[in-house]
C-alpha cells in the first residue's frame, strides 16, 4: 500500500494524491535522482493480483515509455516493487478537456481544431510505434497552464480483459468506436473514431449519443446515424462538419485511414474552412442496422449493463481528484469476432444488401435491380478521375498559401542547420536524437555537443575538491534516452576548489552585464529575444542564474531583449475568480502561467485568485508570463491560556462546602476540550499553547448532600446526592506570530 512520504524503488518520494482512477491512484512524488517532480500512477491491489492484467499491463506500459512527444504526457520509468505496480509519468500542471468544454460550455471552431490538431499529432506518433491509445477522450487530454496540449494514459486501456472491466465503461462508452462496441478488433481508425467524437463535444459542448445505460448507448454507436454539429450549432464551418462525420464512420474503412490525413485536413480547414476538400467514400451507402442477438449479449458482457448518468464527471485518472471509477474501456484483441460483425462493409454480401434495401425504400422489387448500366459505370469512372484532380488542384494551392504565409512570418537570417545521423535538419526542425554521454566532459565541449543535437544546456555548479574545474559532474537525462530536440538537459558542473560567485546581470545593459562578467572571468554568449517588460539593450535572464559559485572561465548565456513582439493582447482582470476559471482566461488570452502562489486572506475565501502580476486592461505580447496569488482563507491565529482557577465562590455556588471535590472542564469555542480533571485544591493551575480558537467556558460540577428525608412516622431518611454546576468564560491570549 502507497503511503504518503514513502519512497519507491529508492528514488521516487510519494509527496500527495493527486488523482484516482478505476484502475490505478496518481500521486505527485519527487524524483530524487534527477531532482525533478513527477506523477506516479500506482495500480489498485485488486488489479496487481490478476497475473493476465499485470503481464499485458506491463508491456503496454514499456512500449508507451518509448514513446516521447511534445503532445503526449510521456512515461519516464515502468516497475514493481513490493506487489506494487507504478508507472513514472512526466507531471502536468493544468486541467482536462473535459473541465475545460464545462467551464466555456463549447469551444469556438478555430479551437477545436486547434486543440484537435494538438491531439492527432500526439496519437499519430503513437500510431507510428504501433501504440493504439483506445481510450481517447477529454478526461484523457490535458490543457497545460502554458497552454500545451497533451494525451495521457497510452497503453493502460489495451491492458483490460473482460474480468477488469466491468463498471470502468461508464464514461469511455460515449467515445468508444462501433467495432470496440461489439467487443471486436480495433486498431488505429478506432482512435480517429474516439477523436471525431472528442472533436464534437467540443464544437457543441455534448456528445452525440447519450442513454440511461451502457448498452443503450453502445447501441446507438452501432445503429444510429451520427448526427451532424451543424445541427446544433450552424455556424461551424461546412469542412469542420465534413471532417467530424467522416472521422465517425460506421465503417472503419471509410474514415481516415491514418491520423496524418485528419491533420493535414484539420489544418487545411484553418486555412479554407468553407471549402469542399474533405473526401468521404461511400457516404450514400453507409446505413445503420439491427443489432444481432450475439453482438446483444457481447455488448452486455462488455458493460454489465451498468447505469449511465449524464452528468458523471469521468475521471481520467491523473490528477482530477475525483473518485470516480474510469480509467479505460476497450481491450480490442483479447475478444474474438464472433461473426456479429464483419470489418469489410464493401463485401459483395453486404453491397447486396444494401442495394435491396435501397430498391424496397424507392417502391421497386428486390428482383426489378439488374445492377448498374453501362452508363453509370462510365459516370462513376468520370466522377472518380475529376475527384482526384481537384485533389491535386487543392493540394496545390494549399502548398502555395502555406508558401506565402511562412514567407511573410520567417525572418531575414537563414536558419542554422545541424547534422544528426548524417541528416541535416534545421534547428527549428522538430527531430528525435539519442542523448550523448556527457558526464565526465568538459563543460564547453558537453555543451557544444547538447547543442548540436538541437538541445537546451542548462549549467548549475557545485563545488569539489575531487573533480576537476568544470567538468560535468551529473545530468538528468540518462545517455542513450530518445529526447526530442529543444529539450532542457540540466548540468551539475564543477567548480572546483576556486569557484567565483556568478554575478546578478539580469535588467542591466548588455554593455554593463558583458563588462560584469568577463572581469570575473567568464566568457559571454549572447542570445536575442523579444519582451514587453524588459525594453531593447536589456538583459532578460541569465544561465546560469546569479549567487551560484561557477567555475572560472566558463561561458555565461545572457539573453537581451531586442523590444516588445508585435502582436499584442489585453490582459483579462482575474482577481475574484477561482483558481480555475482564471487559468482558463488566461490561457484563452494567450498569456502564459509563471508562478501560482498561496496566501492567507481575510477578504477572499479559499481558492479565489487575490492579485495578479500584470494589470488588468493592460497590453502585453503573446505568450507574457502572468504570476498570481490566490487565497489559502483567512489568517489563523493561535492562542495560549494561562490558567489559573479559584474556589468556587458564594455568589457561583452557596451550597459549596471547601475541600468537596469538582470536576473541571474547559471546551474552546471550536469544540476542542482543553481540560477535563478533578481537584480539592485551588488554585488549579495549568497552561495551553497553540489553542485554535480565541476563547472557551469553564464548567465546574460539584456534589452536594440533599436535606434527609423524614416520614409519617418519624422516620428520618439521608438525603441524596444532587449535582451542580456553573460555568466561567475564559479569554485566551493571541500567541506571537
Amino acid at each position: 500500500m502507497v503511503k504518503i512520504g514513502m519512497t519507491i524503488a529508492d528514488r521516487y518520494e510519494i509527496l500527495e494524491k493527486i488523482g484516482t482512477g478505476g484502475m490505478a491512484d496518481v500521486y505527485k512524488a519527487v524524483d530524487n535522482k534527477l531532482s525533478r517532480n513527477v506523477a506516479v500512477k500506482v495500480l489498485k491491489q485488486e488489479f496487481s493480483e490478476n497475473e493476465n492484467f499485470v503481464s499485458k499491463f506491463r508491456v503496454e506500459a514499456q512500449a508507451a515509455a518509448g514513446l516521447m512527444h511534445p503532445n503526449v504526457v510521456n512515461v519516464y520509468d515502468v516497475g514493481e516493487e513490493g506487489g506494487i505496480y507504478y508507472i513514472v509519468m512526466e507531471l502536468v500542471e493544468g486541467i482536462t478537456l473535459k473541465k475545460y468544454i464545462e467551464k466555456k460550455a463549447r469551444l469556438s471552431f478555430e479551437e477545436a481544431v486547434s486543440i484537435a490538431i494538438q491531439v492527432g499529432m500526439g496519437i499519430e506518433a503513437a500510431h507510428e510505434k504501433h501504440i493504439i491509445h483506445r481510450d481517447i477522450k477529454p478526461q484523457n487530454i490535458i490543457i497545460s497552464l502554458a497552454g500545451k496540449v497533451k494525451v495521457t494514459d497510452f497503453g493502460i486501456a489495451k491492458a483490460a480483459t473482460s474480468n477488469t472491466i466491468t463498471s470502468n465503461v461508464m464514461g469511455s462508452v460515449h467515445y468508444t468506436s462501433p467495432e470496440q462496441a461489439r467487443g471486436g478488433y480495433s486498431d488505429e481508425k478506432s482512435d480517429i473514431y474516439s477523436l471525431g467524437i472528442t472533436m464534437f463535444e467540443m464544437l457543441t459542448g455534448r456528445v452525440p449519443f447519450n442513454g440511461e445505460t451502457t448498452v443503450a448507448i453502445a447501441i446507438k454507436h452501432i445503429q444510429e446515424s451520427m448526427p451532424s454539429p451543424r445541427d446544433y450549432v450552424p455556424e461551424i464551418p461546412n469542412s469542420l462538419e465534413d471532417i467530424v462525420l467522416k472521422c465517425c464512420e460506421k465503417s472503419p474503412d471509410r474514415r481516415y485511414q491514418n491520423m496524418q490525413e485528419l491533420v493535414e485536413d484539420l489544418k487545411q480547414c484553418l486555412m479554407t474552412p468553407e471549402a469542399d476538400f474533405v473526401v468521404r467514400r461511400g457516404v450514400e451507402n453507409d446505413g445503420t442496422r439491427a443489432v444481432t442477438a450475439e453482438e446483444m449479449d457481447e455488448i452486455r458482457k462488455q458493460t454489465g449493463g451498468n447505469y449511465i448518468d449524464p452528468d458523471y464527471p469521468d475521471d481520467y485518472g491523473y490528477g482530477e481528484g475525483e473518485d470516480y471509477p474510469d480509467d479505460g474501456y476497450d481491450e480490442g484483441e483479447d475478444y474474438p469476432d464472433d461473426g456479429g460483425y464483419d470489418p469489410d462493409y464493401d463485401h459483395p454480401e453486404y453491397g447486396d444488401h444494401m442495394r435491396l434495401a435501397r430498391n424496397e425504400k424507392k417502391g421497386r422489387r428486390s428482383s426489378d435491380y439488374d445492377g448498374p448500366s453501362s452508363m453509370e459505370k462510365v459516370t462513376t469512372v468520370l466522377s472518380i478521375l475529376a475527384g482526384i484532380i481537384i485533389v491535386f488542384i487543392i493540394i496545390f494551392l494549399a502548398i502555395k498559401i502555406i508558401g506565402k504565409r511562412m514567407q511573410s512570418t520567417d525572418t531575414p537570417d537563414t536558419p542554422s542547420t545541424i547534422v544528426i545521423d548524417d541528416t541535416t535538419h534545421t534547428t527549428s526542425e522538430v527531430v528525435e536524437v539519442t542523448m550523448p554521454t556527457v558526464v565526465g566532459s568538459d563543460l564547453e565541449n558537453a555543451r557544444e555537443a547538447l547543442l548540436l543535437l538541437g538541445l537546451n544546456p542548462l549549467v548549475d555548479f557545485q563545488e569539489s575538491e575531487t573533480i576537476p574545474s568544470g567538468t560535468v559532474m551529473s545530468c538528468d537525462i540518462e545517455p542513450g534516452t530518445k529526447v526530442i530536440s529543444g529539450t532542457n538537459v540540466n548540468l551539475l558542473v564543477s567548480s572546483g576548489t576556486d569557484s567565483v560567485e556568478m554575478p546578478d546581470v539580469v535588467d542591466k545593459p548588455v554593455s554593463e552585464a558583458t563588462s560584469m562578467l568577463i572581469l570575473k572571468g567568464f566568457i559571454v554568449n549572447t542570445v536575442e529575444a523579444n519582451s514587453d517588460e524588459v525594453p531593447a539593450g536589456y538583459v532578460i535572464s541569465q544561465n546560469p542564474e546569479a549567487g551560484v559559485m561557477a567555475a572560472n572561465g566558463v561561458s555565461v548565456t545572457i539573453t537581451v531583449s531586442v523590444g516588445a513582439t508585435d502582436i499584442k493582447v489585453v490582459v483579462p482582470g482575474i482577481v475574484g475568480m477561482d483558481e480555475t476559471d482564471a487559468t482558463i482566461t488566461c490561457i484563452e488570452n494567450q498569456l502564459s502561467i509563471g508562478h501560482i502562489t498561496y496566501v492567507t486572506s481575510d477578504q477572499y475565501e479559499a481558492g479565489v485568485v487575490v492579485s495578479q502580476s500584470l494589470a488588468e486592461n493592460s497590453s502585453v505580447g503573446v505568450g507574457t508570463v502572468i504570476d498570481f496569488e490566490v487565497s489559502s482563507g483567512p489568517v489563523k491565529h493561535t492562542y495560549k491560556c494561562n490558567l489559573s482557577v479559584s474556589a468556587p465562590s458564594a455568589s457561583e455556588a452557596p451550597d459549596y462546602i471547601g475541600g468537596t471535590e469538582v470536576r473541571m472542564r474547559l471546551v474552546g469555542s471550536d469544540g476542542k476540550v482543553l481540560l477535563d480533571q478533578t481537584t480539592r485544591e485551588f488554585p488549579y493551575t495549568a497552561n495551553f499553547y497553540g489553542i485554535g480558537c480565541p476563547s472557551g467556558v469553564l464548567t465546574i460540577t460539584y456534589t452536594v448532600i440533599g436535606e434527609p428525608v423524614i416520614d409519617e412516622n418519624g422516620n428520618s431518611t439521608p438525603g441524596t446526592p444532587i449535582e451542580r454546576s456553573f460555568t466561567r468564560e475564559i479569554i485566551f491570549t493571541q500567541e506571537d506570530d
